[in-house]
């Protein structure tokens, strides 16, 4: 009930602690991705703040808090400044409906759901929110009255549309797997096998499609080094610029948290560890360790990538984007849904395990033309 003070009590414990665990997140991942740099690429990367360089961050956001604030003279200052807080917002609160842990955990002599708000359209939630970002985007690149600031933010606005198509037939392809919109059925689903196994070229088009989505290498169209302006964001500093800074890091853990949910079984033990005294069915505090683990894989997957690949031209991204991912998507999200119609219909496995199977032929058979085509326009230049 709603007047049982002990539930609104629960929700503002849940709430503090998903804000708290993203705040903390994103000041320790900009240390822990420039220490992954620098060991991939044979430096030492920051040490000297404190022990390891574990005081970094937090001698950035001193930096950012006392740096000036600089808003232009014929900036909407209105939309200047709620532009940020429209991107960073959407950064915390998607993560309102990923299950962290076990539903109906007896905590404190009574049943908790270790996810700030179980509903079971989680990922139509997820697909809503994702889309917000695109306005703060925009917003500050129109607000800063600046034309560089403006095609830097119809470029990034553009960039993250066409990449929420792919991303949202990824989406479509796990509820089908799982016949469900709820987080909670999705992870339960993937008990026996992750949907990274059954659907492997969906997972790499899901973790691909959000590189894109986050602005991140190399589809970084908008902090492009070789610019001499640095897209949407040109007008910014202080701490507005942290917030769009701050946005990027906690989109890069949500996105892997929502990864690890979809297709990597999010809560739940690797298969391996399946009816053992590790699984999160003998003890539930193994769910958000287990969570945690994934987490920082799939974000060393986004700082390694980064470090090895080099920057894209943008009308190569878009083409990749509308020409490459995008039918490739409809392909796979065919293929799942032909797979899982035929299994419920004859009960026959053979016809869900042809699900991978199909899905890296077309794959192989994607990335073969792709080369070819670079081959050949290749040829046409020399």
């Amino acid at each position: 009930m709603l007047s049982d003070w002990t539930l609104w009590l629960e929700w503002l414990v849940k709430s503090l602690f998903v804000i708290f665990a993203l705040l903390t997140g994103f000041a320790y991942l900009t240390l822990y991705e420039r220490r992954a740099l620098a060991r991939i690429q044979t430096r030492i990367g920051p040490n000297r703040a404190g022990p390891q360089g574990v005081f970094q961050p937090i001698a950035d956001a001193v930096k950012l808090i006392f740096k000036e604030e600089l808003t232009p003279a014929k900036a909407d200052r209105t939309l200047f400044f709620w532009a940020p807080v429209i991107t960073m917002v959407p950064s915390i609160i998607i993560a309102a409906v990923i299950p962290f842990g076990p539903q109906n955990v007896p905590l404190f002599g009574r049943k908790i759901s270790l996810a700030l708000a179980d509903i079971n359209v989680g990922v139509l939630y997820l697909t809503a929110i994702a889309s917000i970002a695109v306005y703060g985007i925009v917003l500050a690149g129109w607000a800063s009255n600046n034309k560089y600031a403006m095609l830097g933010g119809l470029r990034s606005s553009a960039q993250m549309i066409s990449y929420e198509l792919s991303l949202g037939l990824m989406f479509v392809t796990a509820i089908i797997l799982a016949n469900s919109m709820s987080l909670y059925d999705i992870v339960n689903a993937q008990k026996n096998v992750w949907y990274a196994i059954v659907q492997p070229v969906g997972a790499l088009v899901f973790l691909i499609v959000t590189l894109a989505e986050v602005n991140r290498a190399p589809f970084d169209m908008p902090e492009a080094e070789q610019e001499l302006t640095a897209g949407y964001h040109s007008e910014y500093s202080g701490m507005k610029f942290a917030l769009f800074f701050m946005a990027e890091y906690q989109k890069m853990i949500a996105i892997s948290m929502i990864a690890a949910t979809l297709f990597f079984g999010g809560y739940r033990e690797f298969w391996f560890l399946k009816g053992t005294f590790l699984s999160v069915d003998h003890f539930w505090w193994l769910g958000p360790v287990y969570l945690l683990l994934k987490v920082v894989a799939l974000l060393f997957f986004m700082i390694w990538v980064r470090a090895t690949w080099p920057r894209i031209r943008y009308d190569r991204l878009m083409a990749f984007g509308w020409k490459i991912l995008l039918p490739l998507s409809l392909v796979i999200t065919f293929i799942t849904a032909t797979g899982i119609l035929f299994f419920e219909m004859y009960k026959n496995p053979l016809y869900y395990w042809a699900i991978p199977v199909v899905s890296i032929v077309v794959g192989l058979f994607t990335v073969v033309m792709v080369y070819r085509e670079l081959r050949r326009k290749a040829y046409e230049r020399a």
